[in-house]
């Protein structure tokens, strides 16, 4: 049976357990963060910088007397969990679309790491800009290093080449 011939139950199961991989890694991801930001190495994170902007937005559009009650509402460790949530639910998305490539491609060493690099260029290269995130061009060197680590690390989670093939 060729790839394209694969059962759609098959593929849909490849889809899940990519998402659920991709759960993971983003939590991975997370506990990496935790360490470069604590070493110094990076700064606001990918996103903390999103999280901040849209929580900016929703201030400047709310009257002047609401504000105080969605500040309330947004304490410090509500505002780090929503924007933990957010960051895992884009990790099984992303994951997600890992399980859609076909199997050979995903079964590939190189391609969990050089799909979380692609997720991580596309963020820098167009997200940030076209949400007006002007640090992600401002970044340093090492700075750039420690986030594409976390995000081989994403890819690395979502790899198949260690996973045994179906039966």
């Amino acid at each position: 049976m060729t790839e394209s011939e694969q059962p759609v139950i098959d593929r849909a199961a490849d889809v899940v357990q990519a998402g659920a991989r991709g759960a993971v890694g983003a939590m991975a991801m997370t506990g990496m963060r935790t360490l470069t930001e604590s070493l110094g190495l990076v700064g606001k994170t990918p996103p903390q910088a999103i999280f901040h902007q849209r929580l900016g937005l929703m201030m400047d559009l709310m009257p002047k007397g609401k504000r105080k009650g969605l500040k309330g509402l947004m304490t410090k460790g509500r505002r780090k969990a929503a924007r933990e949530t957010a960051h895992i639910a884009f990790g099984v998305g992303a994951g997600a679309g890992f399980g859609v490539l076909p199997p050979s491609v995903r079964r590939s060493a190189w391609a969990g790491p050089v799909y979380g690099l692609t997720v991580w260029l596309g963020y820098e290269l167009a997200i940030a800009p076209a949400l007006g995130l002007g640090h992600a061009g401002k970044r340093k060197p090492l700075e750039h290093v420690a986030l594409a680590a976390d995000h081989l690390l994403y890819g690395q989670v979502l790899s198949e080449a260690r996973r045994p093939p179906r039966g």
